[in-house]
């Protein structure tokens, strides 16, 4: 360890951990004490693992880089998809994380330079001298100078450390499930035989909520993809800027050959947008939650849904109520979600404890868990030991103020011909968790007579079994 002690506060070093998904860092090197020589950095942090520089400026900015791989003066690029660049301090208060875009240029290991980031991104210890050098031009890392370290070059102190613990995976995982192909069909099992505990609910509604570009449609039809034993498109999905879906609609799911349907419905929607006036409208939201809305209905972003509109469904009853909201959120894109956007998610579920007589129960659905943590393109089934995905559903709890017991992360069908097992069982155990939600609502009505004798029944014959 580096004689003396850290500049950052107990603060900062809290929030470097967290952009780092660490526990504990060391403190290597301190440019005041060491000196600002580059071939002295190397002495002292080549070999050492992960490593992050965190540099303080004249004008009171505090930013710096990290590297997954270690140092070793090797004179060529490492490559490096975990690299990053950040600000802890500066004249915006948020920490400021800049992931790499280039991951073969992420870092230039060079002895005759300090840390080197990028294509000459970003250069600590330049010449030898208490200054960094940048060039935001460079497209290895996307910023802006002035947002990084506010155009100050000048330092008054470099540090780096070792980061102890920030391998992508854990020992074990934190949510254990299985991932083979029985627990494929048991899970396909548990979903096809279920019925509501309610006649009067032949199907449970389920209402699917997210910002644009979330995944909410590309989920159904991978749910729909599961179902049916192939990849098939179903629902609009796509990439736009804007919600590719502008109506309301309610999609069943059929399963296998036979097309038998099954006892859910999942009700689409048009996106949430940042802007006022742009995506769908908050007011819309309580008339699907209380069951006014028809199918097909064609969503106005400036005007919520009025009592006089054709199809309008004046008095719903409990079947055609939603039974489970589902927000949809692009897992790798928590950290940056507008803060408008939040006030809408929150108003949502502020909705949904409101809009009938017992609150409507939330499930959040983090997509594009291979984008969260690139090292799962491999085997989905780390997902539940990576370490950026706790962090993003923590995030993500911290965020929107719900349990972290009712978020799931899954990986959508996007550019695969086949099914996966290790796909099929994180959607198949996030459709489940709907299901199990929306029967733990309709457990607050009691049942129907039709209700109580199938009950009867469903007894007498798991006693004869």
């Amino acid at each position: 360890m580096a004689e003396g002690k850290s500049r950052l506060t107990r603060e900062e070093q809290q929030q470097l951990q967290h952009l780092l998904g660490c526990k504990h860092i060391s403190l290597l090197y301190k440019a005041s004490i060491h000196g600002y020589a580059a071939q002295t950095f190397h002495n002292i942090c080549n070999r050492q693992g992960p490593t992050v520089v965190v540099a303080y400026s004249t004008s009171g900015y505090i930013f710096g880089g990290f590297t997954a791989h270690s140092y070793t003066s090797s004179g060529a690029y490492i490559n490096d998809d975990r690299a990053f660049l950040f600000r802890l301090k500066g004249k915006e208060c948020n920490p400021l994380k800049i992931p790499v875009n280039v991951s073969e240029n992420a870092v230039c290991d060079n002895a005759a330079h300090g840390p080197y980031f990028g294509a000459g991104s970003l250069i600590f210890l330049s010449q030898n001298r208490a200054e960094v050098a940048t060039d935001a031009s460079i497209a290895t890392y996307s910023f802006r100078a002035e947002d990084l370290h506010g155009n100050d070059q000048r330092l008054l102190e470099c540090e780096v450390y070792r980061v102890d613990d920030v391998g992508p995976f854990m020992e074990s995982p934190w949510r254990k499930i299985g991932w083979t192909a029985g627990e494929r069909n048991k899970l396909m099992e548990e979903i096809t035989t279920y019925k509501p505990s309610l006649k009067s609910v032949p199907q449970v509604r389920i209402l699917f909520l997210g910002p644009v570009g979330a995944g909410k449609s590309s989920f159904f039809n991978s749910v729909n993809s599961t179902f049916r034993g192939y990849v098939i498109s179903q629902a609009t999905a796509g990439s736009d800027a804007k919600s590719v879906t502008t109506q309301y609609r309610t999609y069943g799911v059929k399963y296998g050959s036979n097309g038998k349907l099954l006892p859910f419905l999942f009700c689409d929607t048009m996106g949430l947008e940042e802007k006022q006036g742009a995506g769908l409208e908050m007011n819309d939201v309580s008339s699907i939650l209380k069951g006014h809305v028809p199918d097909r209905y064609q969503f106005n972003p400036s005007a919520a849904m009025q009592p006089n509109v054709p199809g309008y469904i004046k008095n719903p009853s409990l079947k055609d109520q939603i039974h489970c909201v589902v927000i949809v959120l692009d897992g790798s894109k928590v950290e940056i979600l507008p803060e408008e956007l939040e006030k809408k998610l929150r108003e949502i579920r502020r909705q949904s404890k409101q809009a009938n007589e017992f609150d409507v129960p939330q499930l959040v659905i983090l997509t594009k868990v291979d984008e969260i943590c690139p090292s799962l393109l491999e085997d989905i089934s780390y997902v539940y030991k990576s370490k950026v995905v706790e962090k993003q559903m923590q995030l993500t709890a911290e965020r929107l103020g719900i349990p972290l017991s009712q978020i799931v992360p899954v990986k959508n069908y996007y550019s695969e011909l086949d099914l996966r097992d290790d796909v099929d069982i994180l959607i198949l155990m996030a459709v489940r968790q709907m299901l199990r939600l929306s029967e733990s609502y309709l457990d607050n009505f009691p049942l129907d007579e039709s209700s109580v004798v199938n009950a009867k029944e469903r007894k007498m014959n798991n006693l004869s079994e």
